[in-house]
């Protein structure tokens, strides 16, 4: 897949829209995608649950404290397609 994310917006609750590089688009429940533990606990806190951010570099949405999330998971929740099955021959 390997598609960017270009666009985040915060939505209600731990929902964000997404926007992907090849203009897939849609809303994704954080909670539904993760544990708030570990790096992610601080994710808990809505206020700074909205203070995401784009990594152009990395492609993918991260917060200051170093959690970020694979865009390729993003990506195949938002689309419904499988996540591809890498293997190194």
């Amino acid at each position: 897949m390997l598609q960017d994310i270009i666009e985040v917006q915060t939505k209600e609750n731990y929902r964000l829209y997404l926007k992907f590089e090849d203009g897939n688009a849609g809303i994704i429940d954080i909670s539904q995608v993760i544990d708030f533990i570990g790096i992610f606990e601080p994710l808990k806190d809505l206020s700074y649950f909205k203070t995401v951010k784009i990594n152009p570099e990395w492609g993918t949405i991260y917060w200051e404290n170093g959690a970020d999330l694979d865009p390729d998971v993003l990506y195949s929740v938002i689309t419904g397609k499988p996540i591809p099955n890498f293997q190194i021959q």
